[in-house]
């Protein structure tokens, strides 16, 4: 027995050792791209600790704007942020987190300042937003919405892309472009779920989300209703020039330039991102089936086309009627009842609320955080005159493009709210000097402040799409710079033809 015993393997008799015990570790491959990029946001931000200081901007009446120290050090975190934002080296909302931390540490501002923003009611109106989009997927609207749509503009891929983007278009008329982005979200999913069964990410997915997200940018520019920013731009217009910015004439200005937009984003996206397939043979009859499988509409979709409608007609009420109960509402509070009351009727469950893109809620507080800051610090305002200073002695329709130009960048890293509101009072004053006529300052403003088609911070609707896993935040940079050139080239045409065609008085009374 003893002799048998020595003659046994090592090991034999044992239970067999599990297969990934036995396979040796992994070992983990080192992003050198990635450690270089966050160094080269800390290198830049260290940067800016270390000089001394900047040079002042002078405007053309003499005024003084100098640069703070605080000031200094959020033009840093602005840069280090923007860095780390496109090359995604950590999760957006963590950057996010990060710009809250470093005006801390580094004392640009209080605790209470920079992490107050994260709670700013702008962020919880984006929260709201989005929770509508989760009550339409979890009602099952959105793929009756999907399937009835894909009913009527059929089975060429290039034709639902142009479908998908009026409809965001349109909505936007009459809603906020964060809530008809967040509701159009799940019944995208559904419309690729259909183009393609895995996960990864194709051409046909890429467009639609980045699409959608540009399209309603596009849109939201025509009435008072797609964003805040018209209706806050026209009131520090009235402010500072004493004429009103009526709801009709928006809409006649901004709706060409708008419409034609759209339909350059569509020959934009099939031309780079064009379709694995023209065609997905069977998709009409596949989504009259599945429509008949849905049944009748249930109670859930119904409160949710009740409560939208609501919130629509409350954000109406809020423009249109002058009683001081609708004009003093938060739009963040009215985007809220919608949230309250889905989960009262249990249209929504906690579940539900753990869906919810956490990440993209954390980016828009760090946008609202570094917005503030560069306002707070006198960082924006010193920015705007030493850009604009640089069109003193330029044509009036580079000065207004120059205008233009500058909103069109700072949208993208801040609200387009505050980057109105940075570069509109500064660009009045200038705008004396070289006899440009206010009215072409204010609409071409707009009209860029609109369409930050380069970074996700820029908009609701571009972080949104990006939930997709569609697309990186680096592809979203690269590609947002040829819907930029040409918004420019449009907006030029605009400015010096049509607008004046139009009866837009561009040059002041000599």
């Amino acid at each position: 027995m003893a002799e048998d015993i020595k003659k046994m393997p090592v090991g034999a008799g044992l239970p067999e050792m599990p297969e990934e015990i036995k396979l040796a570790p992994k070992k983990v491959a080192i992003d050198y791209k990635r450690i270089v990029f966050i160094l080269l946001g800390l290198g830049i931000f260290i940067l800016f600790y270390l000089i001394p200081g900047l040079p002042d901007a002078v405007d053309p009446g003499g005024k003084v704007f100098k640069l703070p120290w605080a000031g200094k050090m959020a033009l840093g975190l602005f840069l280090m942020a923007g860095i780390w934002w496109v090359f995604e080296v950590m999760p957006i909302g963590v950057t996010a987190i990060a710009i809250g931390l470093f005006q801390v540490l580094f004392y640009i501002r209080t605790a209470k300042e920079a992490l107050g923003d994260f709670l700013d009611p702008s962020v919880w109106f984006i929260f709201g937003s989005v929770v509508i989009g989760t009550a339409f997927s979890a009602s099952g609207l959105t793929k009756r919405m999907a399937y009835k749509m894909l009913t009527v503009v059929g089975e060429r891929t290039n034709l639902i892309l142009l479908g998908v983007f009026l409809v965001t278009a349109a909505m936007t008329l009459i809603m906020a472009h964060t809530a008809v982005a967040a509701a159009l979200f799940p019944l995208l999913m559904a419309i690729n779920a259909l183009y393609s069964e895995s996960d990864q990410p194709t051409k046909f997915g890429k467009g639609l989300f980045i699409g959608m997200a540009w399209a309603a940018g596009a849109g939201s520019i025509i009435t008072f209703l797609g964003a805040a920013r018209g209706v806050a731009a026209a009131g520090m217009f009235k402010q500072f020039t004493g004429n009103d910015i009526g709801f009709f004439e928006l809409i006649y200005y901004m709706a060409p330039i708008g419409l034609l937009m759209v339909f350059v984003i569509w020959l934009i996206i099939i031309t780079f991102f064009k379709p694995e397939r023209a065609v997905i043979a069977g998709l009409r009859e596949k989504a009259k089936n599945l429509t008949k499988e849905l049944g009748p509409m249930n109670n859930k979709e119904k409160f949710v086309i009740f409560m939208v409608v609501g919130i629509v007609g409350l954000f109406m009420a809020k423009a249109f009627l002058p009683i001081k109960a609708f004009t003093d509402l938060d739009r963040a509070g009215i985007m809220l009842v919608g949230t309250v009351l889905f989960f009262m009727t249990r249209t929504l469950t906690v579940e539900d609320l753990e869906t919810i893109p956490w990440n993209i809620i954390l980016l828009f507080g760090g946008a609202m955080s570094i917005g503030f800051c560069l306002w707070q610090t006198k960082a924006a305002e010193w920015l705007a005159v030493h850009w604009l200073s640089f069109f003193l002695n330029a044509p009036w329709l580079v000065f207004v493009l120059g205008i233009a130009f500058f909103v069109l960048i700072m949208t993208n890293f801040i609200m387009n709210v505050a980057a109105i509101a940075i570069a509109l009072p500064v660009s009045l004053v200038i705008a004396k000097y070289l006899g440009v006529a206010p009215h072409v300052i204010l609409f071409a403003s707009l009209v860029t402040a609109g369409m930050p088609f380069n970074l996700l911070i820029g908009a609701a609707p571009n972080a949104i799409a990006y939930e997709s896993k569609q697309f990186t935040t680096g592809e979203f940079f690269g590609y947002g710079w040829i819907p930029s050139v040409i918004l420019m080239a449009v907006l030029a045409v605009f400015v010096y033809l049509i607008w004046p065609m139009m009866g837009m008085p561009v040059l002041a009374p000599k």
